[in-house]
């Protein structure tokens, strides 16, 4: 597990992107893999615990992707 921060979030599409030292270039997440009660979502800028796989193509132009997201507390 890594910290990551949330470049990007659409709410309506329900995906972003997260940056971390292990993932160059951006995770793609989608929201089903956020770790969380209620609302499923993320703001630009939020910490988050990122595990990630790399699945061997891009995904939405992304080489990795985000197994969990779960939101840090500030």
């Amino acid at each position: 597990m890594v910290t990551a921060t949330v470049r990007e979030w659409n709410d309506e599409e329900g995906w972003g992107v997260l940056d971390s030292p292990e993932t160059p270039g951006g995770c793609f997440c989608h929201f089903s893999n956020i770790r969380t009660t209620g609302f499923r979502t993320l703001s630009p800028g939020q910490q988050v615990d990122l595990t990630w796989e790399a699945p061997g193509f891009q995904q939405d132009g992304y080489d990795y992707r985000a197994v969990a997201a779960v939101p840090r507390r500030a």
